[in-house]
Order: structure tokens, then sequence, then C-alpha cells
């Protein structure tokens, strides 16, 4: 899944990034209201974190911007303001939650996972393709009674999949979702996980197969 966070104040917008990541979760950061909203009218993101109070555009702002273009991107406002008159104007802009300064690591998580429940309704926990069922909240694949567990690239990769079945992915759409815009990261290394998850797959004797097509991208299948 990926998150765009709003935050100007720099050290924390860092420490959010590193929570994210260190999470499973993909995620870029801006410092101002402007840059969020071009980004996240992008429709790439799966979710939104956004400070209320930024230059240039504040979050309310930004979020009745993107409600008024249909873009429905489930959103959590940070902010230091507390005062009941903030918390109903965040929530009637469209925002789905609102987590007041300063915030636990836990209760951050435990947040974002709700909101991103709520992306199209309901984002499972569990996604199944077949008998093959991957959990989002433990990064552990299983096929029947075997199981295997998933660095945090390796889940992200698969759950790409798991969440496009049957459609071929480019590389470049797994990078740019994984690993951000402006990563310097190299195709080579989009391969190595589908290598590493093909081997997994294999250690469960899974029927589902990883198919690679030439200048095209790759696709979750039936190996039969």
């Amino acid at each position: 899944m990926r998150i765009l966070i709003a935050e100007d104040d720099p050290r924390l917008l860092k420490t959010l990034l590193h929570i994210l990541e260190a999470n499973a979760f993909s995620a870029d950061g801006v410092i101002n209201g402007t840059d969020a909203l071009t980004l996240a009218e992008s429709g790439e993101y799966d979710g939104l974190v956004l400070d209320i109070m930024m230059p240039g555009m504040d979050g309310i702002q930004v979020l009745k911007k993107l409600r008024s273009q249909n873009i429905t991107t489930p959103a959590l406002f940070l902010t230091a303001r507390t005062e009941i008159e903030q918390r109903v104007e965040g929530l009637d802009a469209g925002a789905d939650d609102y987590l007041p300064k300063p915030f636990s690591t836990s209760e951050l998580l435990a947040r974002v996972r709700a909101m991103l429940r709520r992306k199209d309704n309901y984002t499972p926990d569990l996604l199944k393709m077949g008998n093959l069922v991957l959990n989002c909240s433990t990064h552990e694949v299983m096929f029947g009674s075997q199981m295997q567990k998933l660095s945090g690239k390796e889940f992200q990769v698969l759950e790409m999949m798991m969440r496009n079945p049957r459609v071929l992915i480019t590389t470049d759409q797994f990078i740019t979702h994984i690993w951000g815009w402006e990563t310097s990261v190299d195709t080579s290394v989009v391969w190595v996980h589908i290598s590493n998850l093909r081997k997994k797959l294999e250690a469960m004797d899974a029927p589902l197969k990883i198919r690679f097509v030439r200048n095209a991208g790759y696709a979750l299948e039936d190996g039969t």
C-alpha cells in the first residue's frame, strides 16, 4: 500500500516515512499543501496522511479540492490543534480520521490500517487467490498447511499482484508504486524479489506461477 505524507516539519516527516517504510508501506513525503495536492491528484496513493497547518495550502483545503474532483482516497489528519471545531472541520472536509500530536507509533499504525480498510469500502487483511492466502498483517503467505514469511518488499510485490490477479504489471509500475517516483533502484531489484517469491511458492507446492512476458511485465496466474 502506498501512502502520501504531507507534513511541514522536516524531522517529523522523516520519522513518519521511516515508521511506515519499516512496516512494509511505500511512502512519499512532501512539506507543503501545494505539492500534496499535485501528487494526490495522480491517483497513485492508497491513503493520505495530511498535516492541517502547512504552507501554501493547508490540509483541509487540499482535501476539499480532492473531494471536489471526486478523488476518494482515504485521508488521516495529523495536527497539534485539538479543538473540537478543527476536528469537525477536518471530518466535514472528507477526512476519515483525525490524530492529534503527539501520538504513539502503535496508534499511528493502527489508525493508518483502519483508514486503508475503508478504501473502496473495505480492504481485507487476508488476500486470496485460489487457495493461496496472503496475510497483510503478518506478511505471511500460506497454502494449505504450508507457510512462508515474506520480507517487506517481497510482501509488497506479491500484494500488488494479488490485488491485480492475472494482470500484467510492468517493472516500472512495481518500482513507482513500491519504491517511489524519485528512487534510484535498478530494475534488476524487481527481478530479484520475483525470483524469491517464485522459490517460496514452489516450496509450498502452490499451484500458482508468476508469468513473465517480455516488454509487458509480470502476472500471478493459475499454474495449470
